[in-house]
Parts: structure tokens; C-alpha cells; sequence
């Protein structure tokens, strides 16, 4: 590839020596088709970089979030290879549309990696130079010749997960405690599964409009949720603002808040947990009857992220803290969920438009809650009306040219944060050195400026990037029915120690699901993009296998006497998906596909011989929770995701099987959904199905590996396997 310049421009670098000092310094940073590397200054002819990191289709980016140092707030990117954890660079920008425009660009580098091409992009420019001038220059706006990329590959929207980004790391997921309402707010939007939309829309009913917003309220068959907290209620605007602008305005706990939040009177950081999770220390400023009603104060876990689609959503949900006990005068009230969903709208007029919903459940204590049925419902409207407050603020505003940025919180155990210093790059032409110069340089400075931590590598799935060239001719619409079986293999030889039972009221227990519950690409996909139900399945599944041990389970097609080494005695071929979950016991759910035989040049065959990068990249699940409480269902969503992107997936091919073992443990956010489950899995009747995603005219329509149902399933009915020594 050529190493002309992609992208460059100054940025913080971001980091903590190893004796524990935090740093940050400004560096010139330059992004190029393989190559990610930083400068102390505009480089010269052949100068050395700082570091170096080569970009393929296993580097990530990793979002940390914002970050409080030197009395700065800076928004972390770290950028690192899956191989080489420990080899990374972070880097950080003062303001969110700053880090987001690189981490776009990096990872359109890593698109093109993945493709194993040099795909120029639609206007037929292939390299486009950028430069950003620094944030410390007294908050300058930057400028950009490309302020929208023209990289941006079209995106598969129905596939798009509005919780996940592509292939990037968000900090450390979500508490386990924190509830993510949105995703019910996010299944109205999809078109992909039309019951969830039903499900969605009717625990709501719309109460009054206020203030031109609309409050909405829960509704009273809603039994699931607990019951010392007031019904929920939600107020739904649209502000003339971008989605940036309001974010900072609803992060911010600082005198700003009063112009716009008429319940806020005083907020103080508590601790910060990571770039995206924080406790805060929050007083209500309450108006019903002050002289009787004591004041209501909050301690609450804060976590917040950026979705693939632009819009922000921030999570609240009360906890204990030991440096934040109730305050004297105080009544401490409980969030059991809330927080905003801000998403853009389409701009009118030329202006943006942001929708604003705000989500509170609070129990705010004390005797007048039992006393005045009003006093909360009162309340809480208060509280809901800061959306009609954000819309009139930007309303009656119009300095908004400046780049947010978010305001530096006040610990509560500080009354000041540090002062700001300023330090002022200079500028020189750039001419980048050679990659192997670059390469060499790297070897022998990669731990001098870089602190590396062993962060868990998680990302988040997204379906892949749509790269290939559209054709009308009747020849680029064959189909892929030629994979399916001749014939039906006789199951009656196949066991599994967790159960078959096909009728619809059983328990523990495993039934194939109906391939036209699940929706796939269909043969027109890449010209309308529409889909259709999945029908019949490609592979039989002939048993399942629930396990259990006191350490991982990997390769258990070694099981002696399992179904993958029955088929292999057979001649048939075997796909074996082992879901790992990990904790103090570690659980193992094995599903056994057979085929009598792979068609040569098909997808599915090309997926088994295929490397590693190739499968993870294309192996989709598609989940669906049809029996399950609220709060389970719009935590596993029925949105399609690709496994090898969100999680760690390791391939062992044998002589007559495919082996592939799914590490829920290796993402935080699937390990923290995971978490919900497991405490209600004996409730839950869970719908998976398992896919080869197709990308071009030549592989469609998809067509499922297979589906299973697992019903009411229990923990106790899960076995300890008997795994054969490796042969060597």
C-alpha cells in the first residue's frame, strides 16, 4: 500500500509512567494506510517518530471515555493490535467531535485491512490530508477541510447495534447494576423484529403534554419491575441542537445546570471509575412545601456512551458509597433507572434537531411520599421538565460555534481542581519517512513513551462493511439453496446430556427453533436491502450439551463418545458452537450441526476452510428472548451480531468438524448482560440462531447454520464432561 499521508493533526497524548505519574503532552499525530505514528512536532524529511503502531485487521480502538487530569477533561482514544495487547498508543482530544473523527478514520484503515484490499473511497480521492489545530489553543474551533468523512462505508442500518460500536472497546461496559432502558427505545426504531417494537410501545402510555414535551408513564401491569419505586415516567422532546452540544450540557455539574435544570442545586464527583462510569453526589432542588419537605440528595452510578448512529445515551442508577454517606438535612432518595437517550433527528432548515428523551424511577423517601400521593408524581415532573429547560436554553442561545467541552467536575472531596496549562506545538511541512524506517524506529521505542495496561479486549459487534460493487445481471441473483442437505440424517444416533422436548410448556430442555422466526439478507439485499424470514436450516442440530467445570472448557468435540466424534464415525461433517460462560463455575453450552457434506466453493464451505479473519468477520448470531422479563429482553435485544467482533472466538478445525469456542468472559458488556441472565435463566425461554453473513450478490440469500430454543433451563442439570487428553 502507499504511505502517503491519510490523516494528521496535533492531539494529546494520554498516558501514566510506570512509576505512576500521569502525563499528558501534545503530539502530531499521523495516520497513514498501515500505519498509525507520533511525532514531538510536524515531522521532517525522514524523521523518526516517537512510536509507531502497524494497523491490520486485528488493531482496535479502545474508548475510553473522558478523563480528568491537570484540570483538563480530555477524551481518551487507545489504539492497539488483539495480537499485542501490550503495544498500544493512546492518544486524546479536548473535545468529542475531534476523537471521533480520528477514531473514524483509523477505522476505516482497519476496514480496508479486513478487506484485504486497496479500496479507494466513492470520490475517487484516496488520500485526504487533515490538521487540526490544537484544543489548548484557547479552545479554537478546528478546522477541517472533510468535517463529515468521506470515508464512511454505507452500514447495514437494520444490523447496526445502537449499543455497539465497531470494533471498539467502551472502558470497562456498564456496572452490572445499571438498567439500559434505551434498548427498548432503540427496538422501536428497528425494523428488524416488528414484535419487539409491539412490546416496546405498550408499557407506555402517554400521560399529558407539558411544556411541549410529551410524559409518558408506566404502565400498572408492568409487574416485574421492583415495586417500592414509583411507577416510571419519561419525558420525550426535540431540542435544535446537535447531539454533542446537549451532551455536555447534561454531563456538566456546574453553574451552567442551574440555567437550565430547575431541580439541581448542587453536584460533586464522588469518584471516577473510568472514562465512562463515574458516582456523582446529586441535591434536588424540590418546591413542594420547602418548609415541611426536607431537601432530597442522591448518590448515583453514572455511566454514559456513544452509539455507532450518533446519538448519546447516560444511564443513572443509585448506590451506596463509603465517601458519600446521606447528608445531614438530607432525605436520600433512590434511582432504581434513568438518565437520557439524546439521538439526532434530520435537520430542518438548515438547523440540527436532536430528540431528548429523559427516563427517571425514583423513590424519593421519607413521610410524604406515603402521606401525598402527589408529592412524588409532583416531583418528578419537576425533574422531567430540564428537557423543556435544555430545548429553551438553546433556543434563546446562538454563540454556539465553539467545539463542546466538557467542563471539569468537582471531586466532593476538593473544593478546586488543578489549573490549566498550556503548551503551543510548532509547525513545519510534513514529509513522513518510509515504513521501514518507520518499523525499525518502533522496535527500539515502543516502551519509552508508552505505558500499556492489560485491559480486557472486548468490541462491540457491528455488522460488516458493505464493499461490494452492486451488478443487475440475472447470474449475480443465484441463490445458495445448493447448501442445503439432500436428504435428512437420522438423529436417532446422536445424544446430548441436556434434553430434547418440542412441547412449547417444557423445561430444561432444547427444541430447534423455526428458521421464519429469525429475518436474514435476502438474494435482492444489496439493491433494496431488504430481508426476508430465514426458513429452512442448512445443518441439522442433533444434540446439545450442557456443561460445567471448575475451568474453562475449550475443544470439546475431544468428549469421548460426543456428537461431533458419532457424526465423524458416520462421515458427516460437524459444526460444533461452544458458548462459554465464565465465572466461579465455568459453564459450557455445545451445539452440535451436522451435515452429510460441505458443497465445495459454497460460503459455508469457504467459511470452514477460510483463516481466522475471515470467520470473524462473518459469523453472525441473532438472539431473541421470547419468554423473559423487560428487563432481560432489552438487555439481549434481537439485533444481529457478528461474534468474532464482540467477543474472542478460537477455531479449531479437526478432520471432519469445525470447532468454535465463543468467550462471553472476553467482553465486559456481554459478560455484564450475561450476568442478568444467569440470576433469571430459569425464567427465560432463549431463541439463538447461527448464520454466515453474505456480503455480495454471489452468496445471497443468507441461510441459517442452524436455530435452537433452550427453555427454563437449570444450572444444577449441567454436567461435568470427560474432555480425552490432547494427543500429544
Amino acid at each position: 500500500m502507499s504511505s502517503k499521508v491519510v490523516y494528521e493533526g496535533w492531539m494529546v497524548r494520554y498516558g501514566r509512567r510506570k512509576i505512576g505519574r500521569s502525563f499528558i503532552h501534545m503530539r502530531y499525530f499521523v495516520l497513514e494506510s498501515r500505519l498509525l505514528a507520533y511525532y514531538k512536532r510536524k515531522p521532517q524529511d525522514n524523521q523518526v517518530p516517537i512510536k509507531t503502531l502497524l494497523i491490520d485487521g486485528s488493531c482496535r480502538v479502545e474508548d475510553r471515555g473522558l478523563k480528568t487530569h491537570h484540570g483538563h477533561m480530555v477524551y481518551v482514544l487507545s489504539v492497539y493490535n488483539k495480537k499485542e495487547k501490550y503495544n498500544r498508543i493512546t492518544m486524546a482530544a479536548f473535545n468529542i467531535q475531534e476523537a471521533l473523527i480520528w477514531k473514524e478514520k483509523i477505522e476505516y484503515v482497519i476496514d480496508q485491512c479486513m478487506q484485504h484490499q486497496g479500496a479507494q473511497p466513492s470520490n475517487g480521492n484516496k488520500y485526504i490530508s487533515f490538521e487540526y489545530k490544537s484544543g489548548m489553543d484557547n479552545g479554537k474551533t478546528a478546522s477541517s477541510s472533510d468535517r463529515e468523512s468521506q470515508f464512511s462505508a454505507q452500514e447495514d442500518e437494520d444490523e447496526a447495534h445502537p449499543n455497539l460500536l465497531r470494533r471498539t472497546t467502551i472502558g470497562n461496559g456498564p456496572p452490572e447494576s445499571i438498567f439500559d432502558w434505551t434498548r427498548e427505545i432503540d427496538s422501536d426504531l428497528s425494523n428488524q423484529n416488528i414484535s419487539n417494537q409491539a412490546f416496546s410501545r405498550k408499557h407506555w402510555r402517554l400521560l399529558q403534554c407539558e411544556n411541549g414535551l410529551r410524559i409518558f408513564e408506566e404502565l400498572l401491569e408492568v409487574d416485574y419491575l421492583p415495586r417500592s419505586c414509583s411507577r416510571a415516567m419519561k419525558a420525550v422532546g426535540v431540542v435544535e441542537a446537535t447531539c454533542e452540544e446537549i451532551f455536555e450540557l447534561v454531563m456538566s455539574m456546574d453553574g451552567t445546570r442551574f440555567e437550565w435544570d430547575c431541580s439541581f442545586q448542587h453536584g460533586s464527583l464522588v469518584e471516577e471509575v473510568d472514562g465512562h462510569t463515574a458516582v456523582l453526589y446529586h441535591r434536588l432542588q424540590l418546591d413542594w412545601f420547602p418548609m415541611f419537605v426536607w431537601p432530597r440528595d442522591l448518590c448515583y452510578v453514572r455511566y454514559w456512551r456513544r452509539n455507532d448512529d450518533g446519538s448519546y445515551v447516560v444511564l443513572f442508577r443509585s448506590r451506596e458509597h463509603e465517601n458519600c454517606s446521606p447528608q445531614p438535612g438530607c432525605v436520600r432518595a433512590h434511582i432504581e433507572s434513568g438518565g437520557f437517550n439524546i439521538s439526532p433527528l434530520k435537520p430542518r432548515n438548515g438547523r440540527p434537531r436532536t430528540q431528548v428523551q429523559h427516563l427517571m424511577q425514583i423513590d424519593l423517601k421519607g413521610w410524604g411520599v406515603g402521606y401525598m400521593s402527589s408529592f412524588q408524581q409532583h416531583c418528578l415532573r419537576q425533574m422531567l421538565n430540564c428537557v423543556a429547560g435544555l430545548r429553551e436554553w438553546f433556543t434563546q442561545t446562538d454563540e454556539r460555534n465553539a467545539p463542546p467541552r466538557i467542563p471539569v467536575m468537582v471531586n466532593m472531596s476538593s473544593a478546586s481542581v488543578s489549573s490549566k496549562k498550556t503548551l503551543k506545538p510548532n509547525d513545519s511541512s510534513v514529509h513522513p519517512p518510509s515504513l521501514d524506517q518507520l518499523n525499525s524506529a518502533s522496535r527500539n521505542s515502543a516502551y519509552q513513551d508508552e505505558y500499556s495496561d492489560e485491559d480486557e479486549d472486548f468490541q462491540i459487534a457491528e455488522p460488516e462493511q458493505e464493499a461490494y460493487p452492486i451488478d443487475h445481471e440475472n447470474d449475480a441473483r443465484r441463490t445458495v439453496l445448493e447448501e442445503e442437505p439432500a436428504d435428512e440424517i437420522d438423529l436417532s444416533s446422536f445424544t446430548g446430556n441436556l434434553r430434547r422436548d418440542d412441547r412449547d410448556n417444557a423445561r430444561d430442555c432444547w427444541k430447534i427453533s423455526d428458521g421464519n422466526n429469525f429475518r436474514v439478507r435476502s438474494k435482492h439485499f444489496c439493491y433494496d436491502k431488504s430481508k426476508v424470514p430465514a426458513g429452512k436450516h442448512l445443518l441439522d442440530l442433533v444434540a446439545v450439551d450442557w456443561l460445567k467445570d471448575s475451568k474453562r472448557m475449550d475443544h470439546v468435540a475431544k468428549c469421548h463418545g460426543c456428537a461431533a466424534q458419532v457424526a465423524s464415525e458416520k462421515g458427516f461433517f460437524s459444526i460444533i458452537i461452544n458458548l462459554q460462560v465464565p465465572g466461579s463455575t465455568h459453564y459450557s453450552m455445545v451445539f452440535y450441526f451436522v451435515t452429510r457434506e460441505l458443497v465445495p466453493g459454497s460460503l459455508l464451505q469457504r467459511f470452514v476452510d477460510g483463516d481466522d479473519e475471515f470467520r470473524n468477520s462473518r459469523l453472525k448470531l441473532i438472539p431473541s428472548v421470547p419468554k423473559g422479563s423487560w428487563i432481560v429482553r432489552q438487555s439481549v435485544g434481537s439485533t444481529p451480531c457478528i461474534l468474532g467482533k464482540a467477543v474472542d472466538c478460537n477455531y479449531i478445525r479437526g478432520p471432519k468438524y469445525l470447532e468454535i469456542d465463543v468467550d462471553i468472559g472476553s467482553s465486559t458488556v456481554a459478560n455484564g448482560v450475561l450476568g442478568l441472565v444467569v440470576g433469571v435463566i430459569t425464567t427465560l425461554v432463549v431463541d439463538m440462531a447461527f448464520l454466515i453473513q453474505a456480503n455480495t450478490p454471489d452468496e445471497l440469500p443468507e441461510k441459517l447454520i442452524g436455530a435452537v430454543r433452550v427453555s427454563h433451563l437449570e444450572l444444577k442439570s449441567a454436567i461435568v464432561p470427560k474432555l480425552d487428553p490432547d494427543p500429544s
